[in-house]
Formats: structure tokens, sequence, C-alpha cells
């Protein structure tokens, strides 16, 4: 982005949130009908002597087929607290840091659920360029709306399944998985501890000399996290960060934790975007689940 208009954000303290949820209640757009089926298919791929690994279809808002994978750790008694895990831009359930924090969690007692970001891994429909400033700059904004709705019928599907709690509910989302996770968390309310890595508000920074137009304002409404922060309050809100981000600004992650209402934590490690360390991340998220979440 342009250094200039960067600084003067900076100077000038001017935090200008993309949409003003007071007037528009950006957060009624992810409203949906909960009645309508899910056509849910859940086929046991491996069963070992730790845990079950299940392959999971279901269909969401605007009849997208979803597709996701469910750990359920064995030698546990009574309904499993359960961590939604989701990936970041360009990656998928199976990539390896998602891997990784499925094995942390499932050997610490929790079922884990991850899906596909919409138009990711087995959901991929296009080829277009993930750009919020380009020329499908709609189609990237709907791939962020999507999986909100995709994320929310998954929590339908936690609902429906007797060895999983539905009231002990996780969220961890990575970078792209981060921010929607602020969308999803803030209009969601089963989810009851969200965890954000690598995540950040005020994203008209992106937008140069058109940060204040009311077109990118109205643009990023229902995708911007600074209009949906608030509403995770009371349920306790963590944020892991890396100090030298270099993708998501560490001035957008303070942005979008001082937006956020107690109770609320944030972490910060020495790395960068892509640098950040797996076993401290998830080790930190796993804490805060302990906490909180049974």
């Amino acid at each position: 982005m342009n250094i200039k208009y960067l600084l003067f954000f900076i100077l000038t303290g001017i935090l200008i949130s993309c949409g003003n949820s007071d007037v528009i209640p950006v957060s009624k757009y992810y409203e949906y009908d909960k009645d309508i089926p899910l056509q849910d298919s859940i086929k046991l791929i491996k069963d070992t002597t730790a845990y079950k690994l299940y392959d999971i279809t279901y269909r969401s808002v605007h009849n997208k087929k979803v597709t996701a994978l469910l750990t359920v750790p064995k030698n546990t008694s009574g309904p499993i607290p359960v961590i939604i895990l989701l990936h970041g831009k360009g990656d998928k359930k199976t990539v390896d840091y998602i891997e990784f924090g499925n094995d942390y969690f499932y050997n610490n007692g929790y079922a884990v659920l991850r899906l596909d970001v919409s138009n990711h891994g087995d959901r991929i429909e296009n080829e277009f360029d993930f750009d919020f400033t380009g020329k499908h700059k709609y189609w990237t904004r709907n791939i962020i709306t999507q999986t909100v709705f995709d994320l929310r019928r998954a929590v339908d599907l936690i609902e429906k399944r007797e060895e999983l709690d539905q009231k002990n509910i996780g969220f961890l989302g990575i970078s792209l998985g981060g921010i929607t996770g602020a969308v999803f968390c803030g209009v969601d309310k089963r989810v009851k501890v969200p965890v954000l890595v690598l995540a950040g508000g005020q994203m008209n920074l992106m937008f140069g000399a058109n940060a204040l137009s009311s077109d990118t304002k109205d643009y990023l409404s229902i995708i911007e996290p600074m209009n949906f922060i608030e509403q995770i309050t009371p349920r306790p809100l963590l944020m892991i960060n890396a100090e030298n981000d270099d993708i998501v600004l560490p001035m957008m992650s303070k942005l979008l934790y001082k937006k956020a209402e107690d109770p609320k934590n944030i972490i910060w490690f020495p790395a960068k975007h892509h640098t950040i360390p797996l076993d401290k991340t998830y080790q930190a998220g796993l804490d805060w689940f302990k906490e909180y979440l049974n």
C-alpha cells in the first residue's frame, strides 16, 4: 500500500470503521434458514487406537457443497468439546499447519472439525485471482461471506452429532481463516471460545487513495472484522499475531484488538506471517481452550 496514506492514518488517529454497524446492521446479512436440510454425508475413513477420522460433506447457504474432516478422539467419556479449524488463503483443510493443529488438539482430548474455505481445496470452482482491489473483488468478497455461512452450517452439523458437545465449541482460524473467523464468531453466538491467529482489521488500509471513500466502506462492510469483533463479548477472545508480519500489518491487528471488548488477550511472537512458531501458537490456543472451553 502507499506509505503516505498509512502515515496519514497513524498521525491523524483517524480510525474509520468500514461500515457503521449501528446504522447498517451488517450482521443481518449472515442470517439464514436453519430448517433447510444439511444433506450431510459422513463416512468413516480411518479408525485407529487414538481416534476416528470421518470424511464429511454438507450443503450450505446458496446450495454450496462443503467438504470437511472430523477427528474424534477415543478414550473419552461424554460429549466431546469440539474445535473448528480454518486455514488461510490458497490452502486447504489438509495443509501441514492445519494437520499439525488437528493432531495437537485431538491428542489433548478435543474433537476437531476442519473444512475447506469456499473455492479452496476440494471446493475449487474458479481460478480467479484472490484480490480485494482487482477486477474480481466481488468474487473475492464472496469467498469470505460464503465461508461464514459454511461455518455457521458447520455448527448446525455439530449440533446433530451426539458425541460432540454443542455447548463447548471453540474456533481457531489462521490468516484469512482468522479474518473470516472474526466475522463468523461475531455473528454466531454458539461459538464459545474464539482464537484468531494472524488476523487484523481496518481492511480499507489496503485501498490507498480510496481508503476513505464510501464505495470502499460499503464494499468492505460485510467482511470487515472491525464491524463484528465487539459482538464476540462476553465470550473470551484470544488473538495471536506476528510482530513483524509482512502480510497482515501489526497495526491492523492492534486496531482489531483495541476494538474488541473484554475478556480478551493478545500474544505476539517475534516472527513474520509465514514463520510464526506453530508449536507455540497451538499451545497458546490450547491453554486458552483449556481455561474457557470446558
